[in-house]
């Protein structure tokens, strides 16, 4: 793997980015959305609920929410993906009523919605669950709120129903990652007054009307990340252009934990060629372990690379996932390749390296476990047949293209229904 690659915009930027749209009916233009699956779910979504959707190129829109007509979501859009339930927060500041069918997304493991129902009650929202979440409110109302988990989706919900409430919201133990902020700064440049961005203390100051403005979407640091492993587990040289290097600091820490190093080039990213790939022991020779945890802490969507990553390198090393009691269970597709790898409880694994894998035939299960499995088969000796790619478009643009530009072996079958 040699050469350069230019990361896409951030998936989980865009998703909250569009759903926003909604709380003006002045035109906001986007630039850098990222081609996938689960953007084009949430653009249909909002072209059902009335918004106009002028493409100008492959990646910028212009959205237009004059006449929202409709309060109730439709139920198959909403099965294909987790984030429509960012609509509510827009929604019920625009319409003061959303009818909310359950949403999809990736099964690894429950995802609880809690958060967002508990803000909006705070908020003097009325919930009502009866296969569905019908959301009513007369007038919304700032509060100081404590949120029970540091939910990202629960934050940004929050935030958009807040702008336009009367008064100040105060929101603790907010979620803080790169696509939160990027949702504060698009709202800000719409005429919303919120403080303590980039913290877990928001406070946002009800304005009456929001108007249109222009953002363009910061570069998916969980892409960037998947290159970096990528490229030290196949003995590439990789440049990543505009990889927003202020946002990968726990990445590079728990990279260097496995023996993977980058340097940082200015917006650019390099990974050289001869990467150590030895566990780095804590103190005493103790095993290491890698866990995720909210921002800033390691992100759980890069828990699967750092597993296929940490199958290639020298020593042993605890990976504990906190966040979903699921998302383990796709390491007996790596066992299955040869991986050497202890599945502990749902939540914990250890790992001994290396381990020599071979092709296998396999199955993408969730976004993140579908591009660390893409990984794996690119480091492995023979063929490996992926099927539900489907499961990778909702998250990464085009990247057979971009593995293929790297050097890859690697062909999209076009009878592949999935």
């Amino acid at each position: 793997m040699i050469g350069t690659v230019t990361p896409s915009g951030n998936k989980n930027a865009a998703l909250p980015l569009l759903a926003a749209t909604l709380l003006t009916d002045q035109p906001v233009t986007l630039h850098n959305v990222p081609c996938i699956r689960d953007v084009h779910t949430m653009m249909k979504l909002l072209a059902d609920l009335g918004v106009e959707i002028t493409e100008l190129d492959r990646h910028s829109f212009r959205l237009q929410a004059t006449h929202v007509h409709k309060t109730k979501l439709d139920p198959d859009l909403c099965r294909d993906i987790r984030a429509s339930i960012l609509l509510a927060g827009p929604m019920l500041a625009r319409l003061k009523e959303v009818e909310l069918p359950p949403p999809g997304g990736d099964v690894i493991g429950r995802r609880r919605v809690d958060t967002h129902f508990l803000a909006f009650s705070k908020l003097g929202v009325s919930v009502q669950i009866n296969g569905e979440f019908t959301l009513r409110v007369t007038e919304l109302v700032g509060q100081d709120i404590l949120l029970d988990e540091a939910s990202v989706t629960g934050t940004e919900n929050a935030i958009m129903a807040a702008v336009l409430a009367k008064g100040t919201t105060i929101y603790r133990n907010a979620a803080s990652e790169p696509h939160v902020q990027e949702l504060c700064e698009l709202l800000n440049l719409m005429g919303a007054q919120i403080e303590g961005i980039g913290s877990n203390t928001l406070f946002i100051h009800g304005v009456e009307s929001l108007h249109g403005a222009e953002f363009t979407i910061g570069p998916d640091y969980l892409e960037i990340g998947s290159f970096i492993g990528l490229a030290a587990i196949t003995a590439g040289e990789i440049t990543i252009h505009h990889a927003a290097p202020q946002h990968l600091g726990m990445i590079r820490l728990m990279f260097e934990r496995l023996g993977v190093k980058f340097e940082t080039r200015g917006e650019d990213v390099f990974v050289a060629r001869g990467q150590s790939l030895t566990v780095v022991p804590d103190l005493g020779g103790a095993i290491p372990k890698i866990d995720d945890a909210p921002w800033p802490a390691f992100p759980a969507d890069m828990m699967s690379t750092a597993i296929v990553v940490a199958t290639q390198t020298v020593g042993s090393v605890l990976i504990h996932e906190k966040m979903f009691e699921s998302r383990l269970y796709f390491v007996d597709k790596l066992i299955g390749m040869g991986a050497r790898i202890v599945l502990c409880d749902p939540h914990r694994c250890i790992v001994q390296g290396p381990s020599r894998l071979h092709g296998e035939r396999l199955e993408s299960p969730d976004i993140r476990a579908g591009m660390a499995l893409l990984s794996a088969a690119l480091c492995a000796q023979g063929q490996s047949i992926i099927r539900n790619i489907g499961q990778i478009d909702r998250g990464y643009e085009s990247i057979e293209q971009k593995l293929q530009d790297l050097g890859a072996d690697i062909v999209r079958e076009q009878d592949d229904k999935n």
